[in-house]
């Protein structure tokens, strides 16, 4: 059996998540029927709760083939096929691409609220008594979804609204930026300060399979890698989960191994030796943070160079930023008088499950030793969503005073890695 089967197999995953037996099924009312499965979670003790989801038909990697036929009106060639299985993924959900841009904005705008609105309920909160919501979206369906998003569910007015568009590390950068009051973009509200002790959703939302289908340019690796899916939680920043320490890094993709469309305002200039990220106040009470991504040549939304370019992408950064973290929560262990503490898990993004797993074998080899559980194989790689629904399968198992390493990484290439303690 190969590693990939035994991450698989190891995480008891059922080849679709729809089956699997906490979810909760709907139909979404746009174009003549979306299914939505959402499944949510609580952690009583910690007062943390969350949900996640994904949107349209699930297909498992021998539907895949077909799926992509159908898209195309070409057979998947043999040189093209990935060996999904070895990569930790058994199934993904791809949206109908005979969906109007009317019918994209309208069904994912749903998608969004009503993920929203059991992410409430499951933590027990009144939407006028929220004071955030910070989302990372790679590609939104539109600039103001987050405002729109805002507005379905009832938050108030001035409730700070934080669009993230870091590719994969969108949600960890946003949860970084709400944790870490060193974090905020100079000449903005400090968003850790502002939102410290306060009821925040934060999470990402990703319509993928709309990404990598738009205008019909597909990119092969693409529809077997990626599909749709979102995870919000509900936290209150230093209360139910503190900050210890933690870095962000950008690195960016000189060979473009990695290449998105930019589906959002940035001014596409890049200025030697300032950040690739953009900040803009889009109204009174919403921020936009932008980073700059190579893109695809003549228009198309996404290309990859292959999995070798993935790897050296994300993997030697990846490494160096994990080790630095993991150096400074040392440091900061002892200084507490706390050396013997231990971080009880790493949720990072799953990228595929080799990358994960030489990230761990680098670390390793650097004597640093961490779980890293495999657990998303009924998704795909769903960028901004993954870490953030990694975290929600790990969430029950947490207990008060545990400390936990998140670890974020996007095309780009931009990394968000933090130790943070509960309860």
């Amino acid at each position: 059996m190969s590693e990939g089967e035994q991450a698989t197999q190891a995480t008891n995953e059922t080849t679709s998540f729809y089956d699997r037996p906490n979810v909760q099924k709907e139909i979404i009312p746009v174009a003549g029927g979306i299914p939505f499965g959402f499944e949510t979670v609580i952690n009583t003790d910690l007062g943390i709760g969350g949900v996640y989801g994904a949107w349209g038909p699930s297909y498992d990697n021998n539907a895949l083939p077909e799926f992509i036929e159908g898209l195309t009106g070409e057979p998947l060639d043999k040189s093209e096929s990935m060996d999904l299985a070895d990569l930790g993924f058994v199934s993904r959900h791809h949206t109908p691409t005979q969906l109007s841009k009317d019918e994209h904005r309208e069904l994912e705008l749903e998608v969004g609220e009503r993920l929203l609105r059991q992410t409430l309920a499951v933590n027990s909160w009144d939407p006028a008594d929220v004071s955030g919501l910070l989302l990372g979206l790679t590609a939104p369906v539109t600039d103001d979804y987050v405002e729109q998003l805002a507005q379905r569910i009832g938050l108030p007015n001035n409730a700070l609204k934080l669009s993230v568009h870091k590719a994969c590390d969108g949600a960890m950068g946003a949860l970084h930026l709400a944790l870490n009051p060193e974090l905020s973009p100079p000449g903005y509200v400090n968003i850790a300060e502002h939102l410290r002790g306060k009821k925040v959703l934060v999470g990402g939302i990703e319509g993928l399979s709309r990404l990598i289908s738009l205008a019909e340019s597909y990119d092969r690796h693409a529809l077997q890698l990626f599909g749709n899916g979102a995870g919000i939680m509900g936290v209150i920043p230093g209360e139910t989960m503190k900050f210890l320490v933690g870095r962000t890094r950008e690195n960016f993709d000189e060979e473009g191994a990695l290449r998105v469309r930019m589906y959002y305002p940035h001014s596409r200039e890049r200025v030697p030796g300032k950040s690739l990220l953009e900040v803009s106040q889009v109204g009174p009470d919403h921020i936009r943070i932008a980073g700059l991504m190579p893109e695809p040549n003549a228009g198309e939304a996404i290309e990859m160079a292959g999995l070798m370019g993935m790897v050296k992408l994300f993997v030697r950064t990846g490494v160096q930023v994990a080790s630095e973290v993991f150096q400074d929560y040392q440091d900061l262990m002892e200084k507490l008088g706390q050396s013997g503490k231990s971080l009880k898990v790493a949720v990072i993004h799953h990228a595929n499950y080799k990358i994960n797993l030489l990230i761990s074998k680098q670390l390793s080899k650097g004597g640093i030793n961490l779980p890293m559980p495999w657990v998303l194989s009924d998704f795909g790689n769903i960028s901004a969503a993954s870490a953030m629904i990694a975290f929600l399968r790990q969430l029950e198992d947490i207990d008060p005073g545990d400390h936990v390493l998140l670890d974020g990484f996007g095309a780009g290439t931009y990394y968000d890695v933090m130790a943070v303690s509960f309860g």
